[in-house]
């Protein structure tokens, strides 16, 4: 009976050995994605509020991710001992870095492109603790397969379940109810617990012997995949990758760069790989190819230059569900060519190589060698013929390769066509760290209403009338009609305004400028003031003094002398949506620092989808200022102007200037809560 029972002791971990394992990969995995949205939220206030900074974020979590593979993989080939040893030096000197909070010295100085200085950032702050992290799927199941002589792919599948619970948890559950240094503090605190239960399972691993039967499935590992098999592996994930940072950059650019736009595309993508390596057998090419070809015609559709405009919600859906079709089929087809376990860190490498391919092309690469968003449709083409070349390299019929590639053919000139007309017809065309911008002329010289748009991704950042008559005239959302066209309207005769404007756009508040007047304008993307010099004339038209300080508006401020503005106007936008970073407590606080007694701050609040409202309200309520609300609604045949909203902040003592009086008194929403830099919930503003 003794001899009977250790004969049979090391052909599997206990019961309580595996549970260590799949503690510490669940564990490790749920902190590994929860710290992205977390940092990213931390940094975002620091580089303008654009949806680049989650890109950038992206290429780090990757490349980071990357080396986190190469050191499982060169360590997994060391002796037990030592390979304990070495993890658990890395894990005690991680623990020196808790808690992860962001040095404030790292806030940008100027208006460079600051893709290196969070890259920086981001590797100082939270480097060591996210490679650790990334090693622990890998190592684990790695030591798991030594011992236990089994396929440890379920331990994969578990590592992504985790991850999207922390992703789905943190807009849902955590950024709701924890201030963002709070989040650290308890995130810092899981890491701790985690280390010490992964030097628990590495220690376990070194001194426990390799089961018999495991001997020969570590000795056996299968043939060695060829160069070309690697390089399938590294396309597959590479081309989700590219996918994935398309779609959510697609997303952010006309929507808002805010965690749950970041969190949604990244869980879909997380989704497939859980699927697909938990339970292969439901992913399928006979379902998932022809669904394909569905992702595939609705993503052209929504890069279709006129394509019809669609409500956020179906957007969002639409565009998710065709994302998990194509990483259902890139990650399916990666499940199946998975190699002999023995060969799975490896096999990690490469697919980590694949990402990390994916976020330099979308994060570093594009930004500098494209004007316009070229890597979406390059992304659809590459997953449209990776499939084809799967299936013909499995032997499909002759007769269908032609049909296969042929139509292969017909989608790729398909969206040539449709990438020629995102870039015809403009007057320039540029693109740098904070995105792509267009300039369009509308309309004939004929045409009474002939206008010129600056475009940053679909959204309209100003307007400028081409008939002599009007080019001087504010339109659009800065039209007469608009509140800020009765904020301006209320000065005193013959009153000179130091007015300070964060968002220069095309400049559109300059026709307000009179004689004696100041306008100071910051701007954080240099190429919007080259192009508001170069294709429009409001800046040089003006008989107001203009000075324009490049940088974030917000962080220039908080180094400045009071400016003492008459009035401060902020229409400063990401997309479609106002940097958060702008509208929390400490940035009103700044603004009412830079206000004469009796100066106003003007708001644009315009939105498809978020209601700013409650956010102006509670911000008046908190510095003791009404607040006024101007809604317009622009008639069909009203040229000049766009149906806005704007607010109003001034001193309750203030007297009312006639113009003033039609404002709306924005009334308390019971329960909102004041955001701050720590704090803000964009799901308690969703129209």
């Amino acid at each position: 009976m003794t001899s009977q029972h250790t004969s049979q002791h090391p052909r599997e971990p206990q019961r309580r050995d595996a549970w260590l394992y799949a503690f510490t990969i669940f564990v490790s995995a749920f902190l590994l994605f929860q710290v992205q949205p977390i940092i990213a939220k931390m940094i975002l206030p620091w580089f303008g509020g654009t949806s680049a900074v989650w890109s950038t974020c992206m290429l780090f979590f990757q490349m980071t991710l990357l080396l986190g593979y190469l050191y499982a993989h060169w360590l997994h080939e060391l002796p037990g001992k030592r390979q304990a040893m070495v993890h658990t030096a890395l894990l005690v000197v991680s623990l020196a870095l808790l808690p992860i909070i962001p040095n404030p010295s790292w806030k940008p100085k100027d208006a460079n492109d600051p893709l290196l200085l969070i890259l920086g950032l981001l590797s100082v702050t939270i480097g060591l603790p996210y490679m650790i992290l990334s090693t622990t799927s890998p190592l684990l199941q790695s030591w798991y397969a030594r011992r236990a002589g089994s396929v440890p792919y379920r331990l994969f599948a578990l590592s992504n379940l985790a991850s999207m619970l922390a992703l789905l948890s943190y807009p849902i559950l955590i950024e709701p109810n924890l201030s963002v240094k709070m989040q650290s503090y308890v995130w810092s605190a899981g890491y701790i617990g985690f280390a010490f239960s992964c030097i628990a399972a590495a220690w376990l691993a070194a001194k426990a012997p390799v089961a018999a039967a495991s001997e020969g499935f570590v000795a056996d590992r299968g043939p060695a995949p060829s160069a070309g098999m690697r390089a399938i592996w590294i396309g597959l994930a590479a081309c989700a990758s590219t996918l994935l940072l398309a779609v959510t950059t697609f997303l952010t650019q006309d929507v808002a760069a805010i965690p749950f736009l970041w969190v949604l595309p990244l869980s879909v993508y997380l989704l497939s790989f859980i699927i697909c390596f938990e339970s292969p057998r439901l992913y399928n090419r006979g379902v998932y190819f022809p669904l394909l070809l569905a992702a595939l015609g609705c993503f052209a559709y929504f890069l279709w230059p006129k394509s019809m405009k669609v409500h956020m919600g179906p957007t969002i859906t639409l565009l998710a569900i065709s994302l998990f079709i194509c990483c259902m089929v890139c990650h399916g087809e990666l499940a199946r060519l998975k190699p002999h376990p023995r060969r799975l860190t490896g096999y990690y490498v490469m697919i980590s190589v694949g990402g990390a391919i994916g976020g330099l092309f979308v994060g570093l690469i594009a930004p500098n060698i494209f004007n316009a968003y070229y890597e979406f449709p390059i992304g659809l083409a590459v997953c449209g013929g990776l499939a084809i070349l799967l299936l013909i390299r499995d032997g499909v019929k002759p007769v269908f390769r032609f049909a296969l590639v042929a139509g292969l053919l017909a989608y790729v000139i398909t969206l040539g066509v449709i990438t020629k007309n995102t870039v015809t017809g403009y007057r320039a065309i540029v693109r740098n760290f904070y995105g792509e911008l267009r300039v369009q002329d509308e309309g004939t010289p004929e045409d009474i209403d002939q206008d010129r748009k600056l475009l940053h991704g679909r959204i309209n950042h100003g307007i400028q009338m081409l008939d002599p008559q009007y080019r001087r005239t504010p339109v659009a959302y800065f039209c007469a009609e608009s509140g800020i066209g009765h904020v301006m309207r209320s000065r005193p005769a013959g009153a000179h305004w130091k007015v300070g404007i964060l968002g220069l756009g095309a400049g559109a508040l300059a026709p307000y400028g009179q004689p004696g007047d100041t306008f100071r304008i910051y701007e954080i993307n240099p190429l919007v003031l080259d192009l508001a010099k170069s294709e429009f004339t409001y800046l040089k038209d003006t008989p107001a003094k203009v000075e324009v300080a490049l940088g974030d508006g917000r962080l220039i401020l908080e180094r400045e002398p009071s400016q003492q503005f008459d009035l401060l106007v902020m229409d400063a936008f990401s997309g479609d949506s106002v940097p958060v970073h702008l509208i929390t407590l400490e940035a009103f606080q700044t603004y009412f620092r830079h206000l004469k007694r009796g100066g106003m701050l003007a708001v644009n609040i315009s939105n498809r989808y978020l209601g700013l409202e409650p956010v102006m309200e509670r911000a008046a309520a908190h510095f003791h200022k009404q607040s006024l609300a101007f809604d317009y609604t622009a008639g069909d045949e009203d040229f000049l102007c766009n149906s806005s909203g704007w607010a109003l902040l001034l001193d309750h003592d203030q007297p009312l200037a006639e113009s003033l009086r039609t404002g709306r008194v924005l009334k308390p929403h019971n329960g909102f809560r004041m955001w701050t830099d720590d704090f803000s919930n964009m799901f308690s503003i969703l129209k």
